[in-house]
């Protein structure tokens, strides 16, 4: 007998000028939309939406709040939302599909296929230790401006030029900007078209799923549709500790430490500023992707349920959901100053930050309370974008509240079929 509830979705809609909140959910993950409705009443939550496929089907689609706090334009189903660091689990998702069509291989170096890529003693870094955030690449000098990285021949000239801040394969750090840079390098040597990651992914993931994210937002986007993100200055971070892992805080105050190296790759002070008008239409594939919660959802409930929408080989998924190798120091990360784990350019559960049913989940999350993974033990694809910058790198009592309330509907259906 089949007791899988039934797929109808009960449409809800609040007029309350302090947290309009539109959108679906079906009654058995009535939990979530409760725990999102209170992060606008009492966690400070100004502009939001929230996704999440289960098996396969859209379950919770909710949206709310402001997308212009200024305006007090209300956030629409139409809003996009930079993605700030989630954007690199879409770049990841890109890689798993070029290597599922063939384009390279984890363990040969990346100069095999990047000959350019073996200045100053990188000729030996494999694509998977790239990928894994073990090539000490974690920043690009001098920073990097707009115009430069319009410009991918030369920003390929200059990234090969960098130098390793540690022996790569034997450490991992949190590559906060420049892994994508590199990804998208690869990307374009080893495809046939030759296209940039942004151009990829929009054909081979956006395109085929008929969702709206980009990697470089297009022109033809209408400002009207973009939310205009609340960051902060750096500097704000002091008065923050209790938000963010303290030593990285205050590695970060030195101005040659990795942290500081690490962040400084384009001269900005704000972390919003990456979705801004000087930044948006160039690709910056580790931060500044731009879209809507249910398109990140739907890519991650595919990748979750095994990837045959998008061609992902099982080779390919084999290698998504295996376990993590851990590098020879430890999972100490180098930037984060915490444990963490990674794996093909996606985050893994890890003691320092914990997601997921169990280690095969990935994902990726973002600066001030975005957060988008993949369960595949729950054939989950979840997904969280705020508008309103926390100084959390994860784990932001918003995101997590919704979350937490997602599993537990998850555990009553469980409960349900096992009473039944």
């Amino acid at each position: 007998m089949n007791h899988d509830p039934p797929s109808e979705e009960t449409v809800i809609f609040s007029s309350k000028d302090s947290h309009p909140i539109s959108g679906s959910v079906r009654p058995d993950f009535e939990l979530v939309r409760q725990e999102f409705i209170r992060n606008f009443e009492s966690r400070g939550e100004q502009g939001a939406a929230c996704a999440i496929f289960f098996r396969g089907t859209k379950v919770v689609d909710l949206w709310g709040g402001y997308q212009c706090q200024v305006a007090k334009k209300k956030w629409s189903d139409q809003t996009m939302a930079v993605a700030f660091s989630v954007t690199k689990g879409m770049a990841a998702a890109a890689m798993a599909v070029a290597h599922s069509q063939g384009m390279f291989e984890l363990d040969r170096p990346v100069s095999q296929y990047w000959p350019e890529f073996a200045r100053h003693g990188k000729e030996l870094i494999t694509v998977r230790e790239l990928l894994s955030h073990q090539a000490g690449l974690i920043t690009v000098e001098p920073s990097l401006s707009a115009e430069e990285l319009r410009d991918h021949d030369q920003l390929a000239e200059t990234l090969a030029d960098q130098k390793t801040h540690w022996k790569p394969g034997t450490r991992h750090g949190y590559h906060t900007l420049t892994l994508g840079w590199y990804q998208n390098e690869l990307l374009r040597r080893t495809d046939p078209k030759q296209r940039t990651l942004g151009q990829f992914f929009q054909e081979e993931i956006a395109e085929r799923l008929g969702v709206d994210f980009f990697i470089g937002l297009p022109e033809h986007i209408a400002e009207e549709r973009l939310s205009n993100a609340q960051g902060y200055n750096r500097l704000a971070v002091l008065g923050h500790l209790n938000q963010l892992p303290p030593m990285m805080v205050l590695s970060g105050i030195w101005p040659r430490s990795l942290v500081s190296k690490s962040i400084r790759t384009l001269p900005i002070s704000n972390p919003a500023d990456v979705g801004g008008p000087e930044y948006r239409h160039v690709e910056i594939p580790s931060a500044n992707g731009i879209g809507q919660a249910r398109a990140i959802a739907k890519i991650y409930d595919v990748l979750a349920r095994g990837g045959s929408d998008l061609g992902i080989h099982p080779t390919t998924w084999n290698e998504l959901v295996a376990r993590p190798i851990v590098p020879p120091a430890g999972p100490r990360d180098a930037i984060l100053k915490l444990d963490t784990k990674y794996a093909f350019g996606f985050s893994r559960p890890s003691q320092g930050f914990v997601f997921g049913n169990d280690s095969s989940a990935f994902g990726c999350p973002g600066v001030g309370g975005s957060f988008g993974m993949a369960d595949p033990s729950a054939e989950l694809g979840f997904s969280y974008l705020t508008n309103t910058l926390s100084f959390r790198i994860f784990d932001d009592p918003r995101e997590q509240a919704v979350r937490r309330a997602c599993y537990q509907c998850i555990e009553n259906l469980r409960s349900q079929r096992r009473a039944a």
